[in-house]
Formats: structure tokens, C-alpha cells, sequence
């Protein structure tokens, strides 16, 4: 009886296991696919109609120009941008004590 106890309890752990993989998977293939932010294009500057007042804009966030290519686009096998590289302290090697 204990086993078919370990069994139901098992079984939905493994499935939901498995099932956090398969998420993983697909949202690392998700982004290397287009996304909606890629087709996004800059707009023509606010015209104000005669007679009203211009808002202030001193406090804008100023974008300056690109004027440098971007970085060659990244293949499928390498890791998207949002997980950061691997990495490992290289540990000093440790000195006996007396």
C-alpha cells in the first residue's frame, strides 16, 4: 500500500518536473524568434496647432543618435542575452596549517 502511495505521489512530481524543462526549452528558442519590439519605428516629432502652448519638454529623455553597427545577431546554439555567462571563481589554492 506504501508503494501505491509513493507511486501517486511520484508520478505528478515527475510530470511537473518534466514539464519545467520543456518550458525552459521553449523560451530559450523564444528568443531568437522575432519579437514585437523589432519592428518598432520612430515617430514624427509632436507638432503643436497655432494658438495653444507647447508643452515643456526640458525634462525629456534625450536619446542620442546610433551611430555604430550593432552587434552581429546571435545563432540558435548560443545562449539568449537575459542568462548571464557562466562563471567560477577560481579558488587560491589552500596552504596546509600546522
Amino acid at each position: 500500500m506504501k508503494a501505491a502511495w509513493r507511486l501517486v505521489l511520484l508520478v505528478p512530481l515527475c510530470v511537473g518536473l518534466h514539464g519545467c524543462h520543456l518550458a525552459r526549452v521553449i523560451s530559450k528558442r523564444a528568443c531568437h524568434d522575432k519579437q514585437p519590439y523589432m519592428q518598432a519605428a520612430t515617430v514624427a516629432p509632436l507638432v503643436i496647432p497655432p494658438g495653444l502652448a507647447a508643452p515643456d519638454t526640458s525634462n525629456a529623455l534625450r536619446l542620442p543618435a546610433l551611430n555604430e553597427a550593432g552587434p552581429p545577431p546571435r545563432t540558435v546554439h548560443q545562449p539568449c542575452l537575459d542568462e548571464p555567462p557562466p562563471f567560477k571563481v577560481a579558488q587560491p589554492p589552500r596552504t596546509p596549517q600546522a
